[in-house]
């Protein structure tokens, strides 16, 4: 994907600002499910920006994406602020698209019972008010996970209140919830049908 060395976190807004809905914008939480895989679906989408919370900062030096790593291919922004600036940039008509993947049954608590306080529930809760779509591919969807350590896969198994909260998050308006890698990828590639938009051919 091609990358813009002028772009700033300090910069008001990304470049294709100014009312033209033009972006996609992608969340990453504090989760190494998939995040390979995530990441290279994120790679693959034409003109997307990269939204971490602090815990991802961390998880995701552990599954080798540190931040400079991922600035290389991403236009990042980090939960720095107490308000969560970036966010206003729902309200200039920036992204089109909100996406959270992978999403912790963390953040899915929260997006469900309406808290916003990390960066990537920040821009769920506004997507939603400003009627945005928003794929949430969520960690804890079924009563048996496999999921992966930075070291070896394992079987996880969430507890009936991270189960509830996807119910709940699959209620909302405006929200797609996914479950599966395969299920995010399908739901991408019918937003960007829905866009007239395509796949990037490489993400190299």
């Amino acid at each position: 994907m091609q990358f813009d060395p002028s772009f700033s976190e300090d910069s008001p807004s990304p470049v294709g600002a100014g009312g033209t809905d033009s972006r996609f914008a992608w969340c990453v939480t504090g989760s190494g499910h998939y995040i390979e895989e995530s990441l290279d679906l994120c790679a693959r989408l034409p003109e997307v920006d990269v939204y971490l919370s602090s815990a991802a900062e961390e998880v995701l030096t552990m599954y080798g994406w540190p931040l400079d790593r991922l600035r290389q291919r991403f236009r990042v922004f980090r939960d720095k602020t107490a308000s969560a600036v970036p966010v206003g940039l729902l309200y200039e008509r920036v992204y089109h698209t909100v996406i959270v993947a992978p999403a912790t049954s963390n953040t899915v608590a929260k997006c469900a019972l309406g808290i916003a306080d990390t960066l990537p529930t920040n821009l769920f809760a506004q997507a939603g008010k400003r009627a945005i779509p928003t794929l949430v591919f969520a960690c804890d969807t079924e009563p048996v996970v496999v999921t992966k350590s930075p070291s070896e896969w394992f079987e996880v198994r969430p507890r009936a209140v991270d189960l509830a909260h996807v119910e709940v998050l699959r209620s909302f308006e405006y929200c797609s919830v996914l479950g599966t890698v395969e299920q995010l990828e399908a739901a991408l590639a019918q937003r960007l049908g829905e866009l007239g938009r395509e796949w990037n051919i490489s993400s190299s």
